[in-house]
């Protein structure tokens, strides 16, 4: 994290001072920001480099390790659903009571649906 900071906080500073020379310059307003930053970006490609590629290194292993998360969730997951699958079902007719309870209040509400009763 620290070298992203780093990376980051020169780049400002490399702005700052092409704003400032090109200020000193005589450009103003727009083009003086356009050129500030086309200029602080060309230095920084070549004075950066090696900040920059610390930096994009800590970057890819904070997706790795975001990447590698997802997967141990998953895979915890799956090993939290095995038993459920494993276990038979308490009911002969493989439906549970909670179900049961629930197709029965689908089928009220749609018969007091068809005969237009609130309750």
């Amino acid at each position: 994290m620290r070298s992203v900071l780093a990376y980051t906080a020169s780049r400002l500073l490399l702005f700052a001072v092409a704003l400032g020379v090109l200020y000193l310059l005589g450009a103003r307003d727009f083009l003086a920001l356009a050129l500030a930053f086309l200029i602080s970006g060309l230095v920084s490609y070549v004075l950066l480099s090696k900040q920059r590629d610390a930096m994009s290194a800590v970057v890819a292993d904070g997706l790795a390790k975001m990447r590698g998360m997802g997967e141990r969730i998953e895979a915890g997951a799956s090993k939290e659903d095995t038993p459920q699958r494993a276990e038979p079902s308490d009911a002969a007719d493989g439906s549970t009571p909670a179900a049961d309870a629930t197709a029965e209040d689908a089928g009220q509400d749609a018969q007091s649906a068809a005969t237009g009763e609130r309750s």
